[in-house]
């Protein structure tokens, strides 16, 4: 079905253009209402549509917006700016761009999402990324991208930690509406995730919990920052098949925290996950694992296919 406007063909609905640029409809309302950056078709009777040239200025508006400029301020500048924008305009107003050179499409609008604060656009990004190409590659090629650019732009004064957290809570959100709850495991006994005592960094196990339920794997997520004491008796109490420690940063994976683990009558698999282990000293026979979608294939070859 044709996008545009049969009469006009280069026109576009407010549903096509919010497709394109990757945002929900509302906010392109809420655009036009408080900025007058909406379509400049006003024929009486009919839909509003967006020229070519209106689309051009939202465009404006997200370049604007991933330098980190405030919404007044990025459209300010897609209003003031010259459309279409030549080699000689000035950069957008801001404190610097997302660097997402290689990022596929869905990575592109999701950093567009966030950073114009974007829930809705954003979490209907990932939900549709998770049901065309799964947990796991959802989170290596369009979350991991834009996670490393936001940090990456994020400042030490804490500018730039609205769209970090907005980003965060989305990935979370997303990936609890997509885990089923497993209620006929394929494992006898659960499988305990934690991260490693200090380490606050815990989203990279949404993708590992979800992912695993998705494979009828029964997981406990212990979240971040677990002490020695807790995950001792946490694994006392569930007698699991395998535990996963994830450590982000090498500060945190301290290898006496392995060994603290307490032996029990039923054996379980041990596996040091996360970046932070790739160069730390880990005891045989702790198994390490990268990345989600290693701890994944890890974590099910230990417990279902001992």
């Amino acid at each position: 079905m044709a996008e545009g406007d049969p009469e006009h063909p280069l026109t576009l609905s407010v549903a096509a253009v919010a497709r394109r640029l990757g945002v929900a409809p509302a906010t392109l309302r809420t655009w036009d209402r408080r900025y007058g950056l909406g379509p400049g078709d006003h024929t009486t009777g009919r839909h509003r549509k967006y020229a070519p040239r209106d689309v051009a200025r939202l465009e404006l508006m997200q370049q604007a917006l991933l330098r980190g400029a405030s919404s007044a301020e990025a459209a300010e500048y897609a209003l003031s700016a010259p459309v279409p924008a030549s080699p000689a305009t000035p950069p957008p107003p801001g404190r610097g761009a997302l660097r997402l050179r290689g990022a596929n499409r869905p990575a592109r609008g999701l950093a567009r999402a966030v950073v114009a604060l974007d829930q809705a656009a954003a979490q209907t990004l990932l939900a549709d990324a998770v049901e065309a190409d799964g947990v796991l590659t959802t989170w290596t090629g369009v979350i991991s991208p834009v996670l490393a650019a936001v940090a990456a732009r994020r400042e030490p004064s804490g500018a730039g930690a609205e769209v970090s957290h907005l980003l965060e809570e989305c990935v979370r959100a997303t990936l609890a509406r997509v885990a089923p709850i497993v209620t006929e495991p394929r494992n006898h006994r659960p499988v305990l995730l934690a991260c490693a005592p200090g380490e606050r960094h815990d989203l990279p196990l949404h993708p590992l919990s979800a992912e695993l339920a998705r494979r009828g794997v029964d997981v406990r997520n212990l979240g971040p920052a677990l002490p020695v004491t807790a995950l001792v008796a946490a694994v006392r109490r569930t007698a699991p098949a395998a535990v996963v420690l994830w450590a982000h940063l090498p500060r945190y994976a301290d290898p006496a925290v392995l060994a603290a683990l307490p032996r029990t009558r039923q054996q379980f698999r041990v596996l040091a996950g996360g970046p932070g282990w790739q160069r730390g000293v880990v005891p045989h026979p702790v198994e390490r694992a990268t990345d989600p979608a290693a701890a994944a294939t890890a974590v099910e070859r230990a417990v279902c296919h001992p």
